[in-house]
C-alpha cells in the first residue's frame, strides 16, 4: 500500500469497524435468516448466493474440513499426499460450492493462541491495529514482529467512554510452517482464524501480504446487469418523454387546426353580418324610397297627354328632375301638385318654345316623398274615390 492510498484505506477501515460495531449488522443478518427461512429447501439450494465458509483444521497430521457450522468434518485427508491428491481431496469436499463464493480459513486450536481482552478508550476504535501493536509488549511475552495479531471489538459491557476489545495473538513460529505446508500443497486459504467450536471466531490472522487476489466475474457480470439496466431505465424515461412531447405536439397542431377552423367560422360569421347588414340596408333603402318606376307612373298619370317627357333622372338626395316639352308648360306644376311621390315641383331655368314642334321646352325639378307620406296620399285619395263611387 502506497502513501497515497493510505488515508483511504483508513477511512474503509473506519467505516467498516463502525459498521461492525452497530447492531445494524445483527439485525439485517436475522431479518434475512428469517425471510430464508420462509423459502423452500430446494429455492434456498438454487437460489443461495453469498460467501461459503469452510474450516480447514490440522488434526495431527491430517487435514479436516468441514462447512462453517456443521457439526461432522466433510473430508480428511493426510497431508503426506502429494500435492495433487490434497487438491483434489479439498475439491471432493467442496463439490457443489460457486468457486466465486468458496472461501475457505485456516482455524487454529483455541490453545495455539493468546487471547487478552483490553479497555480501550473510544478514540482507539479507529486505529485498532496500531493499539493492537503497542500493547502487544505489555499483554504478551512476545515482540510484534515474532507473532501474528488482529484486535476485534467485543459486545461486552465496558466502562462509559470505552469499549470491550480482544487481541488475538499467535507465534509466527507456530502460524508460518502451516502457511508453508498448505503453499506446498497448492491449498490456498483466504483467513486464518480461531476455532471455537463448529464456528470461527471471526479474525483474521493471516498477512496482508498473504491475501489472495480473487477474481469476480459474477460480481462484474452483475455491475454489467446493473449498468444495463440503468441504461435501460434511463432509455424508458427518454421514451417517456418522447412519447409525451409527441403527444404535446400532436396537441398542439390539434389546436392549430380547430384554431384555422375558428378564424373560418368567424369569417364566416363576419361575412354572414356584412351580409345580412347589407340586405338589411338594401331592404331599409327600398322600403323608405320611392321606386323609379313609381314616379314614371305617377308622371305619366298626372301629365297631359299633349306633353312628354325627353329626360328623367332621380340623384341620391330625392331630388327629381325631368325636362319635356308641352303646348302649356306653366300649367304642368297645377298638374303634379296632387302628386302622391313628388312634391315642391318647380321649373328650373326659363320656358323656351321650341320651332321645330311649336311647343315650349321646359325643366323641372321636385323632391321626392317618404314612403310613408306617399301611403298617407294614398290612403284619403281612395277613400274619396270610394266615397264619390257610392250610390
Amino acid at each position: 500500500m502506497n502513501t497515497a492510498t493510505q488515508p483511504l484505506q483508513a477511512q474503509l477501515d473506519r467505516a467498516r469497524r463502525a459498521w461492525h460495531g452497530s447492531p445494524l449488522p445483527r439485525a439485517l443478518a436475522w431479518w434475512t435468516g428469517e425471510l430464508v427461512a420462509l423459502l423452500p429447501a430446494r429455492w434456498r439450494t438454487r437460489f443461495g448466493g453469498g460467501q461459503a465458509w469452510y474450516l480447514l483444521q490440522r488434526e495431527g497430521d491430517d487435514w479436516l474440513v468441514r462447512r462453517a457450522g456443521d457439526l461432522y468434518a466433510g473430508a480428511r485427508w493426510s497431508s503426506q499426499l502429494d500435492a495433487s491428491a490434497q487438491q483434489v481431496a479439498l475439491g471432493d469436499a467442496v463439490r457443489g460450492v460457486d468457486r466465486e463464493d468458496l472461501r475457505l480459513a485456516l482455524c487454529l486450536d483455541p490453545a495455539e493462541v493468546l487471547r487478552p481482552r483490553l479497555t480501550l478508550p473510544l478514540a482507539a476504535r479507529d486505529n485498532l491495529l496500531q493499539i493492537g501493536a503497542f500493547e502487544m509488549d505489555r499483554q504478551t511475552p512476545f515482540r510484534v514482529e515474532q507473532v501474528r495479531f488482529d484486535l476485534r471489538e467485543l459486545r461486552a459491557n465496558a466502562p462509559a467512554g470505552r469499549f470491550a476489545a480482544e487481541l488475538v495473538v499467535v507465534p509466527r513460529s507456530t502460524l508460518d510452517p502451516l502457511l508453508a505446508r498448505l503453499g506446498a500443497s497448492g491449498l490456498q486459504v483466504d483467513a486464518v482464524d480461531v476455532a471455537v467450536g463448529h464456528e470461527r471466531l471471526g479474525v483474521n490472522l493471516l498477512p496482508p501480504e498473504l491475501v489472495p487476489r480473487r477474481q469476480h466475474p459474477r460480481q462484474r457480470l452483475n455491475l454489467a446487469l446493473g449498468a444495463a439496466a440503468i441504461l435501460l431505465l434511463l432509455l424508458s424515461l427518454l421514451q417517456f418523454l418522447h412519447n409525451r412531447e409527441a403527444a404535446l405536439e400532436q396537441m398542439r397542431s390539434e389546436v392549430e387546426s380547430m384554431r384555422a377552423d375558428a378564424q373560418q367560422v368567424s369569417n364566416l360569421r363576419q361575412q354572414l353580418q356584412d351580409n345580412a347588414g347589407a340586405a338589411g340596408f338594401l331592404a331599409d333603402r327600398k322600403r323608405n324610397k320611392v321606386s323609379a318606376l313609381a314616379v314614371m307612373e305617377d308622371l305619366s298619370r298626372r301629365l297631359p297627354t299633349t306633353a312628354w317627357l325627353e329626360r328623367l333622372s332621380i340623384d341620391n338626395s330625392g331630388q327629381v328632375g325631368f325636362q319635356g316639352q308641352s303646348p302649356q308648360a306653366a300649367r304642368l306644376v297645377d298638374a303634379l301638385k296632387g302628386s302622391t311621390v313628388i312634391t315642391d315641383a318647380n321649373f328650373q331655368g326659363t320656358i323656351q318654345a321650341d320651332p321645330t314642334t311649336g311647343k315650349e321646352r321646359f325643366y323641372m325639378v321636385a323632391q321626392l316623398r317618404k314612403p310613408a307620406e306617399a301611403k298617407s296620399k294614398i290612403a284619403p285619395a281612395s277613400s274619396s274615390a270610394a266615397a264619390g263611387g257610392a250610390p
